[in-house]
């Protein structure tokens, strides 16, 4: 029987920068935000399979509050779940990277009559990405002193406009108290999945919404649909071969705006084929994509698109994701998807 996860609660300051990483934010990267965290932390054991294949990796909970110290931008409020993984553990010293997703609110987004100058965010409640490398060190059996670096993304995903983001390079600094360190250590055992050398069947449908411009408040739907054939590769890797097809209903209304009366109107709907890769850790699994479009009669975007996002496995066979997809580095719609995971063939040998 795997012993129970020791608990780490930790108090962090932070201070930051803003990245100026489009001309549109330039006028807004003159302030220099702080912030405070407390995280809730709990340090696997073994209960599981996969946490010794990532050399027992702590799960968690951040709250954060960041103050921008500019009356445009206002404050910042974010929850985020994250998962920390080891690089080098000792009896007193622990360096790690921390990968992190949530929901954060700002408290004075952009409003076309008060708060123009705010191009950053035009929702309060957007999302959060949260990357850091950290190092603990013991100062006695319990209390450990903390320092990293990271960097804060802030977005809506294109959901209301303008929507350019925000990326705070940060630096950390705080104290966590540590229930027992250093853990104790369980195998699991079982040997390796049974689905390694096994091929499978996704298919899946999403929805998302989004914004044209700042005029136009209209909310417009974005489907796709997807197939992909992959196959499990070892114990923490998916790899992906698929197609799918999008339709934008915003850019029906572009075309709408731009083309003369009676002139003919190429279809906006596009279709592509994508590589994709899946982090595996346990039913849930960290999603990355990169597609070229086959099918684009109306050239709206780059060639090439990508995708990031969180996979959860209600079942073997039943599946719900949230991902971002982006061109060219800015973000075109957050998706909302459900799916189902087919068997595909008999077990290799191995």
């Amino acid at each position: 029987m795997a012993p129970p996860a020791p608990l780490i609660v930790g108090a962090y300051a932070q201070g930051s920068i803003i990245m100026a990483h489009t001309y549109a934010i330039r006028h807004l990267v003159a302030s220099h935000p702080t912030g405070f965290e407390l995280n809730l932390q709990r340090q696997t054991t073994g209960a599981a399979p996969w946490h010794e294949w990532y050399k027992y990796p702590k799960v968690g909970m951040a709250l954060t509050y960041y103050d921008f110290h500019n009356p445009t931008l206002g404050y910042v409020f974010s929850a985020s779940p994250y998962i920390s993984k080891t690089f080098s553990r000792g009896p007193k010293h622990d360096f790690s990277f921390r990968l992190g997703a949530g929901l954060a609110y700002l408290t004075n987004p952009y409003n076309q009559d008060t708060n123009h100058k705010n191009t950053i965010a035009s929702s309060a409640l957007n999302a959060t990405l949260q990357f850091r490398f950290e190092y603990d060190y013991a100062l006695t059996p319990h209390l450990g002193l903390l320092a990293g670096v990271g960097l804060n993304h802030f977005s809506n995903g294109a959901t209301t406009k303008p929507n350019f983001g925000v990326n705070l390079p940060s630096v950390v600094l705080g104290l966590n108290y540590h229930q027992q360190r250093p853990a104790p250590g369980y195998h699991a055992g079982g040997g390796l999945p049974a689905d390694i050398g096994r091929n499978f069947i996704n298919a899946s449908t999403s929805l998302g919404f989004k914004q044209r411009t700042e005029g136009d408040k209209q909310k417009y739907l974005v489907n796709s649909v997807t197939l992909a054939v992959g196959r499990r590769v070892n114990r923490k890797s998916n790899l992906l071969l698929g197609l799918e097809g999008f339709h934008d209903r915003s850019l029906k209304a572009t075309l709408e705006d731009t083309t003369r009366a009676g002139g003919q109107q190429p279809d906006v709907k596009k279709a592509g084929v994508f590589v994709g890769h899946e982090l595996l850790f346990g039913r849930l699994a960290f999603v990355s994509h990169l597609g070229f479009y086959v099918y684009a009669p109306y050239k709206s975007s780059t060639v090439y698109y990508e995708r990031l996002g969180l996979k959860y496995h209600f079942t073997d066979w039943l599946f719900g994701a949230v991902d971002l997809k982006i061109h060219r580095g800015a973000a075109d719609v957050i998706e909302f998807k459900v799916g189902a995971k087919l068997p595909g063939n008999v077990p290799v040998r191995r």
